[in-house]
């Protein structure tokens, strides 16, 4: 199978099966599931879902917009014996909020966080023939939990919508040969040494009798092997460097940079061998691409990068979060591009890993957004904490993810302006996120009240280009402490100020028409002449304010309630796309 049919292209073992389709699935609204046994078998009352529609959706079969907290899904899985693949490993692509996982009765494991994928070795859980998969989910209103746009009111209310709950995302099983596996690896490009550094990290089944002692890694340039090396590997993983530079005839080359003009990949192959024996192989593939910043400037390999960025909420008409179909997302990159744009800003969730993959082959900017908490205290730290981390490593070897925004307007954060608390927390997730990844910027507040951070991100819905313009182009007034751009907010947090970053205005517009009968920011724009003066003359507004390096438009489509995108939510364009295209391409 091609790697656009694998739910994980970027993580793809040979041998894998899909089990998306039809589960039964219950409520259980006064959590009796777990007395009444529910994990031996779901009642014969049980309703037919689709997987991995949330059951809130038209797609899912089932359509009930009410919060349930928790759910169950059942689903049999047909096992057969065999002697080269003899280990299985079961894989889940995102479940909202806490699962519970079961396997002919017995509780194979846990996991909490809605965003982030997970597996499990389920190899001693097996046995000949039928197996029951049971999987009990709870997924309350707590906003102590990252929630990104999901609405914790029983109706949806300004830009919050239908919560998403359960089973969302893709679930698959693969085999392999072994009892040792792959569970992550980090792949660093450096530019300047023509290497790529790789970290890899291995998990081993609950008898380790017979362990991998070294990994193969095998660098491919369309289909033309580039390095092949063998690094020595222990019970828990191993790092190790390899040359990037072909430098033997017939194909003599230097590297081939990721850009999205031409978004070049490697293949990657590593593979877990134990003396000659496979344990385990997994198929990748990485970029070769730099991000830095020289003073007010974003460098893309040594390049200047002015960023064309539309906000992108990932929202779709019948399956809430979840694409039907890798075409869905194809034709989303297309539109975007064919509109001008380079990049797009992932707002409040985590993509479908096909979005990501995408991005990275046809070649799309993508700044990587947190879904926000709603509180601050104790419990909402812990919860966010770990579930970003985990994005950070599962993400992070995705050319096309050119920047991380763990925060976005104080949600979560409320009093980050003055709460020391509050900043220390914000900072420490900026240092984490740098510890692990010291190359791609990180913006810790995106729109206002900044703590430390590597960019200066500015939200402003004015629909006036001569007002923008006027507020903007005085950049020692913009840049000091007591200035308030917009909305009442100050730029940066108290005891912080501006250290020459880099400035970009990464929301603006938000323009709706008066008939689409929904939101957006300002007054609705009449007609489609109407609405492209305003479009174009904040536009041009933000491109003669020399000291500004991008932008991000909200928003690419409406996502229910809120009606200031530029194509409808089932991608209609509402406005000339050759304009939109014409408005962003003027210098």
């Amino acid at each position: 199978m091609s790697e656009l049919e694998h739910p994980q292209p970027q993580f793809r073992r040979k041998n894998w099966q899909s089990l998306d389709g039809q589960w039964r699935f219950m409520f259980d609204d006064q959590n009796l599931g777990t007395e009444k046994n529910w994990a031996s078998g779901l009642p014969k009352d049980a309703q037919t879902i689709i997987v991995p529609y949330a059951y809130e959706t038209e797609q899912s079969g089932i359509h009930d917009e009410v919060s349930h907290r928790y759910v169950w899904y059942q689903r049999e899985i047909e096992y057969q014996k065999d002697r080269k693949l003899t280990s299985t490993i079961l894989n889940f692509g995102g479940i909202d909020y806490i699962s519970t996982i079961y396997l002919n009765n017995e509780q194979v494991g846990t996991h909490q966080g809605g965003y982030t994928r997970f597996a499990f070795d389920i190899t001693k859980y097996l046995h000949e023939g039928s197996n029951q998969l049971v999987i009990k989910v709870e997924d309350n209103n707590d906003t102590t939990q990252p929630r990104g746009k999901q609405r914790w009111r029983k109706e949806n209310y300004e830009c919050w919508y239908v919560q998403t709950t359960g089973i969302w995302k893709s679930v698959w099983l693969e085999k392999i040969p072994g009892n040792q596996r792959i569970s992550n690896f980090k792949v660093t490009p450096s530019m300047d040494l023509k290497t790529i550094d790789i970290e890899l990290e291995t998990k081993t089944s609950a008898v380790n009798n017979y362990l991998a002692n070294e990994v193969r890694a095998v660098i491919r340039y369309q289909g033309q092997v580039i390095n092949s090396v063998q690094s020595p590997l222990t019970s828990t993983g191993c790092q190790f460097e390899m040359s990037v530079e072909q430098r033997d005839e017939p194909f003599p080359w230097s590297i081939k940079a990721w850009t999205p003009e031409q978004p070049n990949l490697y293949d990657l192959e590593l593979t877990l061998i134990n003396k000659v024996e496979i344990e385990d192989q997994v198929q990748t593939y990485f970029g070769m691409r730099r991000i830095d910043i020289k003073g007010q400037e974003i460098l893309l390999s040594g390049h200047r990068l002015y960023q064309k960025l539309v906000l992108h909420q990932n929202y779709w008409p019948k399956s809430g979060l979840t694409p039907t179909g890798i075409s869905e997302i194809t034709n989303d990159i297309h539109l975007i591009k064919a509109m001008g744009y380079n990049g797009i800003r992932l707002h409040q969730s985590i993509a479908d890993p096909r979005l990501l993959f995408l991005a990275d082959k046809l070649g799309l900017l993508v700044w990587s957004e947190m879904a926000a908490t709603y509180q601050f205290n104790n419990r909402a730290m812990s919860n966010y904490s770990q579930e970003w981390t985990d994005i950070v490593k599962q993400n992070y070897n995705h050319p096309a993810i050119i920047t991380w925004v763990p925060f976005n307007e104080s949600w979560g954060i409320g009093s980050v302006e003055t709460d020391e608390k509050q900043q220390s927390f914000v900072n420490s997730i900026y240092y984490l996120t740098k510890a692990y990844d010291n190359m791609r910027p990180v913006i810790t507040n995106d729109g206002w009240e900044h703590t430390i951070s590597d960019i200066l991100t500015l939200h402003d819905y004015e629909l006036s280009g001569e007002k923008f313009l006027a507020r903007y182009q005085d950049f020692t007034k913009l840049t000091s402490d007591d200035y308030q751009p917009n909305n009442d907010r100050f730029a940066f947090a108290n005891h912080y100020h501006y250290q020459g970053q880099p400035i970009l205005v990464t929301e603006f517009g938000g323009i709706s028409f008066k008939q689409d009968h929904g939101w957006g920011y300002g007054m609705q724009a009449e007609s489609e002449v109407d609405f492209f003066k305003r479009f174009a003359t904040i536009h041009q507004a933000i491109k003669k304010i020399p000291f500004i390096q991008g932008y991000c438009y909200t928003q690419l489509t409406d996502v229910q309630q809120e009606t200031n995108g530029l194509l409808t939510i089932d991608r209609k364009p509402k406005v000339s796309i050759q304009r939109v295209k014409e408005i962003n391409d003027q210098d």
